[in-house]
């Protein structure tokens, strides 16, 4: 439709999320696994019997080792993963440089199997070729699906999943921290915050926010029953 005076209104296009920072992914696997680990560890040695102080400080480990764990193998995760793109990256630039050619009708040919006519993307192709800084990010898209200009940073994972695991890893301990020693009810706040983490998820996602938080919190609870049921069980048996 026109705007005011008849003017052409302009389409603007929704905003979209930025999906190349590297953030979300180990953010978010950082908070659940740290809330799932630390509830469920909790649980295992509270259904042994120990004493609250003695869950209190295996929280604490766990939360400490975790967090550091998560952050280093994310770290050396997105790096690897980014340094194996780069070396495909100058494996191309090579084969660009010595068969340009080739490497044209490559291109052509993958367009064309699209549907684009096949002298059009030999055009193009062609064309492309004769920049090939441009070319070699076209070639890298088509072949391996990457970007080379928009790899995750190693350091953003890293930081994003060692602060989110510490964050979710401390939730099931706020109970002890604020002097109550039952074990239920840390547990009971620790479910609490993986039904938040997973409707916060939704946000993102697009999806229902009680679905995800319902599903997190299934799950959760299924890792927490289990090892629940295994630190009582050892429990008893170093009782009797």
């Amino acid at each position: 439709m026109d705007g005011a005076g008849g003017a052409p209104a302009v389409f603007r296009e929704a905003h979209h999320a930025d999906v190349s920072g590297g953030w979300l992914r180990p953010a978010v696997f950082g908070a659940m696994d740290g809330l799932v680990t630390n509830i469920a560890l909790i649980a295992g040695v509270g259904g042994g019997g120990v004493s609250p102080r003695n869950v209190l400080l295996t929280g604490f480990a766990g939360l400490v080792a975790g967090a550091i764990s998560m952050g280093l193998g994310e770290y050396t995760s997105v790096k690897s993963s980014n340094e194996q793109i780069a070396a495909e990256v100058a494996k191309e630039r090579r084969e660009l440089e010595r068969h340009p050619e080739a490497e044209a009708r490559e291109l052509a040919a993958a367009w064309a199997a699209r549907g684009l006519p096949p002298d059009l993307a030999r055009q193009l192709a062609e064309a492309l070729n004769r920049n090939p800084e441009e070319a070699l990010r076209m070639h890298v898209r088509e072949e391996l699906g990457v970007d080379p200009d928009e790899q995750p940073s190693p350091w953003t994972a890293a930081f994003s999943s060692l602060l989110c695991f510490s964050v979710g890893a401390l939730v099931p301990l706020i109970t002890y921290l604020l002097g109550f020693e039952s074990l239920w009810l840390a547990l009971g706040v620790g479910g609490l915050g993986l039904f938040v983490a997973g409707a916060v998820v939704a946000r993102f996602t697009n999806r229902s926010w009680w679905i995800s938080g319902g599903r997190q919190l299934l799950l959760g609870a299924a890792a927490t029953a289990v090892t629940y049921l295994v630190g009582r069980l050892i429990g008893v048996g170093a009782a009797g």
